[in-house]
Order: C-alpha cells, then sequence, then structure tokens
C-alpha cells in the first residue's frame, strides 16, 4: 500500500483530479450579456469569430472588438468591429484589451472565447482590470473529434497551472 503513495502518483492524482475540476468548472454557456457591452473576441480559434458574429445578431449595439493574431478572419464581419492585430498570445490579448477600456473607461466587458481556452483568458484579463465586470462567453468545440478536444483540454490546463505560478507567456 505504501507503493501506491509514492509523491509521484500523488502528484500525478492531484494533476488528473485538477483537470477534472478544470474541465467541470469551464462556463458552457454564456453569462448575461447587455444590449450595449462590449464584445471582445480572442482570435486563433476558427470557431470563434464566426461564433461572435452569431452572438452580434442578438447584440447589435454592442461594440464589437477582434484582438489578436488571426485576424484576417475577421473579414467576414459585416458590421463595423475594430480590430488589434499586434498581440500573439493570450496574455498580450489582455494587454491589448486593458488598453482598450482603460482608454474608453469601460466598466464591464464580455470576452468570447473557446470553452477551453476562458479559464485562462479569464484569469489573464482579471490580473490585468481587476475592476471591471468580466462576462464569459465560451464558443464550444462541439464537432471536433474526441481525441482533439482531449488535446486541447490538456494544453490549456497545463497553460492555466503555468500563468497561475506567473508566467503569463506560455
Amino acid at each position: 500500500m505504501h507503493r501506491l503513495l509514492t509523491p509521484s502518483f500523488l502528484v500525478f492524482s492531484l494533476f488528473i483530479i485538477g483537470g477534472m475540476v478544470f474541465k467541470a468548472t469551464s462556463p458552457v454557456q454564456c453569462g448575461t450579456i447587455l444590449p450595449n457591452d462590449s464584445i471582445f473576441v480572442l482570435t486563433g480559434d476558427e470557431r470563434r469569430i464566426p461564433f461572435a458574429i452569431r452572438k452580434m445578431q442578438e447584440f447589435p449595439n454592442a461594440d464589437l472588438y477582434i484582438i489578436g493574431a488571426g485576424t484576417h478572419s475577421a473579414e467576414a464581419i459585416s458590421r463595423p468591429a475594430i480590430i488589434e492585430t499586434e498581440s500573439k498570445s493570450t496574455y498580450q490579448n489582455a494587454c491589448a484589451i486593458k488598453e482598450i477600456v482603460t482608454e474608453k473607461q469601460l466598466e464591464r466587458i464580455v470576452i468570447i472565447t473557446t470553452e477551453d481556452h476562458i479559464h485562462r483568458a479569464r484569469y489573464l484579463v482579471r490580473n490585468e482590470l481587476p475592476d471591471v465586470d468580466i462576462v464569459s462567453c465560451p464558443a464550444t468545440l462541439y464537432g471536433m473529434p474526441a481525441r482533439k478536444r482531449l488535446e486541447r483540454w490538456v494544453t490549456e490546463y497545463i497553460k492555466y497551472i503555468v500563468t497561475m505560478f506567473g508566467i503569463k507567456e506560455s
């Protein structure tokens, strides 16, 4: 019995349990979006912009911001949007969002990203903007093969852990 309780087994067990909690606590639906909210879409996955476009149909008066690398796909948007193309990582996205929020004096924002990425994105934006109300709006990974979804969840979980240890550019 003592062999089962080795430090490596305990660390591995905590990692697995933590991963299950990470997945289970990820929001699966958007929080409440108000008609005049400012919506920030973190690019990097082909699901995010089309998801944001669908959300914008529900909230035509909301301001739309496309943040980060991969904004070339923002050309498909048929409504005015502010496009930021300099940031290349989630931490840089958070800094870009901070700059916009500070300039526009926003008190509340909506973040759209994929469900596997929402914890880390929210954590980094929260660190940059502790006094701003942040609404999570995750795009789902449905339609993706299970193995690929698992790989993405594990990768994001590891990045989240690394971020919690203060390494923001992961």
